[in-house]
């Protein structure tokens, strides 16, 4: 029997950003899958934390801290995982930061803040990953966009703008590193109910979320990973420059009653 599209055994994957939230599941999704995954971030606690969660599982992982702001770290970690392993064939970025703040009263340090992480880090973290894969001629990367990458939600202007940036990024780079087999694409997470926004979601802001998703609930992190798995795998093997919605239909909802 052949072997699945979507198995990922023998690939190695990197996840930044991934000690926590969307990308922690993600991280574990991909294992699960069958990639040997070295999943990183700021504070070399959680590192070990999920690297101990990897092996778990079953597969290889390294214990190396690194920050969307900062190239150095990005590669060490790049330089460490292909002194390891030999190669990188998925690097997914889920590193991410916002904070409410109406935009009259936002600052330019704290606009510059999260435009940097977001969109820049974004950036630093295709740019260095990316180079091995176009030298080798193949390769899987996912972004993280957000439905604020297609519409407006109020007090968030500098999140909105930099996910929004990531979508045209996501596109630019698939259409340059097309011709090395390097497909780029997001997945654009709807709304679902993590520790740091819980409380947001228990307000009439998050009831406003719910009533406008046509599946009348908040997704659970567990959704996604079908989407990082098919856009990591050998199923999405003519897909790039895509946004891959999992919404519960959100974008795709006008009058819901």
């Amino acid at each position: 029997m052949p072997p699945s599209l979507f198995d990922l055994s023998n690939r190695v994957a990197v996840v930044i950003g991934g000690t926590s939230g969307i990308g922690r599941t993600l991280a574990l999704g991909l294992a699960e899958a069958g990639a040997d995954v070295v999943v990183t971030g700021r504070r070399q606690p959680l590192v070990d934390e999920i690297a101990n969660d990897v092996e778990a599982l079953g597969r290889r992982t390294l214990r190396l801290a690194a920050d969307v702001d900062d190239t150095a770290s990005l590669e060490r970690l790049r330089d460490g995982c292909l002194a390891e392993f030999g190669q990188i064939d998925i690097m997914l970025c889920a590193a991410g930061i916002t904070r409410r703040v109406a935009s009259l009263a936002m600052s330019d340090a704290e606009w510059s803040r999260i435009v940097e992480t977001n969109l820049t880090g974004t950036f630093r973290a295709c740019r260095v990953f990316g180079a091995p894969m176009v030298e080798r001629r193949t390769g899987r990367i996912i972004t993280i966009a957000s439905l604020s990458s297609f519409v407006g939600f109020y007090e968030v202007s500098a999140y909105t703008a930099s996910k929004a940036g990531v979508t045209g990024l996501t596109r630019a780079l698939a259409v340059e590193w097309a011709p090395f087999n390097v497909t780029v694409n997001a997945i654009a997470p709807g709304v679902f109910k993590t520790d740091l926004n819980a409380m947001l979601l228990d307000s009439p802001r998050g009831q406003e979320l719910l009533m406008r998703t046509p599946m009348r609930r908040f997704g659970t992190l567990r959704d996604l990973v079908g989407a990082a798995v098919f856009l990591a795998s050998d199923a999405s093997a003519f897909v790039t420059g895509q946004v891959l919605a999992v919404d519960g239909g959100f974008l795709a909802s006008g009058v819901n009653q």
